[in-house]
Order: C-alpha cells, then sequence, then structure tokens
C-alpha cells in the first residue's frame, strides 16, 4: 500500500472524530471579526461585487448543513457529526434576528432541507429521507418516512434533495467509494463491474420519485440517471429540468502517475438526462477512462454540461429568482466547499431556461482564506433565499450562517 493510500485510509477512520470536533461551538474553528453593518447584520471580512456584503446571523450552530426557508423562519439541519444520531434540525426566527431553537435532536447524519407548499420540511437523513411539521407544538410527533431503502454506509452516505414543481423528488444515492476501490485500497478489477453500481439503488446515482409514488422504497426503483459518484448539489427549474454539481473522485495520480492530482479530475455541473450515464467510476472528465479501466468505452457515457474546478467540491446550489441583490436575477449560485485554493467561495453562471452555461462561473464570495483574528477559513455548503432576495449561507466547519446581501449607504451626518 502506497503512503498516498495509507494517509487516504488514515483520513478516513478519523473523518468521524473530525466530525464531532466541527459540531463544537464555531469559536473551536475559528471567528469572524466584524466591523460595521451588512443590512442589519455584523458585517465580516470577506469580498463580492460592488453593492453586496456579507453579514453573519448567527454562530455556534454545529455542524451547519441544509438550509431551508419558510415565512420568516430560518431551518438549518445541524449534522452534528459524522458519528450516528448526533444530529439536529434548528430554527431562528425573526428573519434570523431571534436567538436558535432545538426542534428535533438526535437525528442520523441529517444533511438537505427542502421547503413544501404545504409548510412541511423534507429532511435527506442518512439512509432515508423524512417529512416534519416544524410549527408543530411538537414536531417529532409529525416525523413520516417519504424515502427508506437508502444506503447509509460508505464514503458518501449524506442525501441531497431537490423538490420538483409537480412535487416530484430528485434524490442523490452517493457512491460507496471513491473510484470502486477494494477494501484493501486496491484497484478494482477492470474485467468486471464496479459491484456498487450494481446495487438497489445503484450508488452513484440520481432518483426521480414521482409524487403519486410517495412514500417510496429506494430499492424498488430506477435511477434517473447513474454515472455520479457524488450529486450533492441538486436543483430543478421551473421547466422541471433538474441540475447537478458533481464531486469526482481523488487520487488519480495514485493509479497514474502521469496524471496531475491538483489538475484532475475535474468537479462538474449537469443538467441531468433521464437514462444517461455519467461515466463513473469507468470514465472522468469529458469521456476520458479511468486509469483503472483504461480500455473502458467512454464514448457510450453522457458528458458533463460544464467542466468546474477540480475539488472544488461544489455542495450546495440556487437558481436566484430575486430581484433585490444587483446581477445575480436568474443567475445559478454555487457553492465550492473545498479546502484547496479551488475552494472555499461562492461563485455565480448565467444560464438559460434549459440550464445550458451563458459563459463561464464569475466569483461572487470571495477571499475566504483563513486570516488570524479576522476570518476562519470558509467553508460555504447550503444556500437559501429569502423573501427579502437576501442568501443565506451556511458553513459545516466553522458553524456559522452568513447573510450575503444589499450594501446600504451610509447614513447622512
Amino acid at each position: 500500500m502506497t503512503l498516498h493510500r495509507w494517509v487516504i485510509r488514515l483520513l478516513a477512520l478519523i473523518l468521524p472524530c473530525v466530525g464531532a470536533l466541527a459540531s463544537m461551538p464555531a469559536e473551536a474553528a475559528g471567528t469572524y471579526r466584524t466591523s460595521g453593518d451588512c443590512d442589519g447584520f455584523p458585517k465580516i471580512s470577506l469580498r463580492s461585487p460592488p453593492g453586496l456584503c456579507v453579514g453573519l446571523v448567527a454562530a455556534r450552530l454545529g455542524f451547519a448543513r441544509g438550509v431551508a426557508v419558510i415565512g420568516n423562519d430560518i431551518y438549518i439541519a445541524d449534522m452534528g457529526s459524522w458519528e450516528k444520531g448526533r444530529g439536529r434540525l434548528l430554527r431562528i426566527p425573526d428573519g434570523g434576528h431571534a436567538a436558535p431553537q432545538v426542534l428535533l435532536t438526535k437525528l442520523d447524519r441529517p444533511n438537505a432541507l427542502v421547503p413544501t407548499g404545504d409548510g412541511r420540511l423534507l429532511l435527506g437523513l442518512a439512509g432515508r429521507v423524512v417529512s416534519v411539521d416544524p410549527k408543530a407544538e411538537q414536531p417529532a410527533a409529525t416525523l413520516r418516512d417519504v424515502v427508506t431503502g437508502l444506503p447509509s454506509d460508505g464514503r458518501h452516505p449524506l442525501s441531497a434533495l431537490a423538490l420538483a414543481p409537480d412535487g416530484a423528488l430528485f434524490v442523490n444515492v452517493g457512491s460507496a467509494t471513491d473510484h470502486c476501490e477494494r477494501d484493501d485500497d486496491s484497484a478494482p478489477d477492470p474485467a468486471k463491474p464496479c459491484p456498487e453500481t450494481e446495487s438497489t439503488p445503484p450508488r452513484g446515482s440520481v432518483l426521480r420519485l414521482a409524487p403519486d409514488a410517495l412514500p417510496a422504497d429506494a430499492h424498488k426503483l430506477v435511477p434517473f440517471a447513474r454515472g455520479l459518484r457524488n450529486s450533492m448539489a441538486l436543483w430543478v427549474l421551473p421547466n422541471g429540468t433538474p441540475l447537478a454539481l458533481v464531486n469526482a473522485r481523488d487520487a488519480i495520480d495514485q493509479a497514474d502517475p502521469s496524471l496531475s492530482d491538483e489538475a484532475l479530475p475535474h468537479d462538474f455541473y449537469a443538467v441531468l438526462r433521464e437514462g444517461a450515464d455519467y461515466g463513473w467510476p469507468y470514465c472522468y472528465d469529458e469521456q476520458r477512462p479511468s486509469p483503472e479501466y483504461p480500455h473502458f468505452d467512454c464514448g457510450k457515457t453522457q458528458t458533463p454540461t460544464l467542466l468546474l474546478p477540480p475539488h472544488a467540491a461544489p455542495l450546495g446550489m440556487l437558481v436566484y429568482r430575486g430581484s433585490t441583490l444587483p446581477g445575480l436575477d436568474g443567475r445559478l449560485l454555487m457553492a465550492y466547499h473545498g479546502y484547496r485554493d479551488t475552494g472555499h467561495r461562492i461563485v455565480m453562471l448565467t444560464i438559460d431556461d434549459k440550464g445550458m452555461p451563458q459563459g463561464k462561473p464569475q466569483p461572487l464570495v470571495w477571499g475566504w482564506d483563513s486570516a488570524k483574528g479576522v476570518r476562519p477559513q470558509g467553508a460555504p455548503l447550503g444556500l437559501a433565499e429569502m423573501a427579502d432576495g437576501s442568501v443565506l449561507i451556511t458553513e459545516d466547519h466553522n458553524g456559522t450562517l452568513l447573510r450575503l446581501a444589499r450594501l446600504q449607504p451610509a447614513a447622512s451626518p
């Protein structure tokens, strides 16, 4: 076993501990120094286009992942850690100006949050999706299964969700491995199909559940699209077109030293096509065979819609529909969570009504490198739009909720 693979295995063992540390107060990971006002919240030192600013709404929110808005209430999925049963559902009333409230505890790795038209929340847990009435006197008593039978093990057990206008639900099923490596980290057999792609449901896929089929057992579903290692951000356009941000593999240089881990492979944006196979683990980027499967015919796989920076780790997506923030109308916002130079920022992309890119991603929030006494390194993840047009941003590693808003002119003396 190479030193690199040994380090990867060691990281896999300590990740639950890292998650536990991340659930500690935000001060444990670093704090933001505030200066001035950003539309009613303390302004923090991050770069954004002219006329915009970022404010600190709340800290010490644990391992904050998904975020959703219903009325004037903000809801946050605190995953707690990578250990089972330590998650919470939080509510921050009054548009973020009130103290956080704990609605549910002992949840198993909650990640995605999606509001429904009847005032409930869809909550993605490890192994299942549930709905809850957050306004109920006892929210725990209102929990209902929406999807069962999802995998809860492996490298990517978290559920990402998107609700279509017709009520259909899209659910991510992340891969169990990085590139279908075996338990001892050795390469897979190139003559055999990757076993996890043959499971039910297939790992590395996105499911579509019709509204009249809910609740549903994932074991009985045919994937909408497959070959997607880990689609941790999903969205559906008004015309029903599903979009995905996909996290690509790691350690490609260990299989082929001529390939650069820094430059390859690219994460990507996809306008999902029903029945399409995007190639994982056999192919990467634009129909290039993975070094573990050098003779695989990648010409039959679907090409990504747009390649994103390698290891950017896009974990959040939002199509902005407001008019408050200048220059954002109709733009696709993407939260890059990665710790490498390509990550820790938010970018925006112009798309047409079919989701096709019109140009390249442009910076929206950046300058998020760690600066002692000023800010921690950014860890943007969940995105949600408020009724006033501002955009909420969660950070899991820093345990914070931030808000992108219009910079109000200073009052005249």
